[in-house]
């Protein structure tokens, strides 16, 4: 199944990668280990599984003032996904990926889609501007 839609751009780029839609919410301060990009909280469904290299699509998050800290050491180490897919904005997990970028370690695209919009699985190709693609 192919589809395209436009999200509203928090932080513009371009990716592509694997699609992972995160079964639920999650604090990436104690629920995303910052060196390798596993989901480590073993309450949650997608426990074990790696963010890194995905197209990480989640409806919101459950914050922390420390989850951009761990997106900044993500980006910074190479085990951050290539971009965020977001259903509610979070500024917070922004805000490591514009200091990331600030800092010259890297950054990623941000959008705002609906989330339940999406596919569970397949490829995405985001592009600059906020175009994103799904393909199976």
């Amino acid at each position: 199944m192919a589809m395209t839609l436009r999200g509203e751009v928090l932080i513009d780029g371009a990716a592509d990668g694997p699609l992972f839609r995160m079964a639920k919410p999650i604090s990436f301060w104690g629920g995303i280990d910052p060196k390798s990009g596993r989901v480590t909280d073993p309450r949650h469904p997608d426990y074990g599984a790696s963010i890194a290299g995905s197209v990480l699509a989640l409806s919101e998050t459950i914050g922390s003032s420390s989850s951009s800290a761990v997106m900044l050491e993500l980006i910074a180490i190479g085990q951050a996904p290539r971009a965020l897919l977001l259903g509610r904005p979070d500024a917070i997990l922004t805000l490591g990926v514009v200091v990331a970028r600030e800092m010259g370690v890297g950054s990623i695209p941000v959008l705002r889609v609906p989330v339940e919009r999406l596919p569970t699985s397949g490829l995405a190709r985001i592009r600059e501007g906020g175009e994103i693609s799904f393909a199976s």
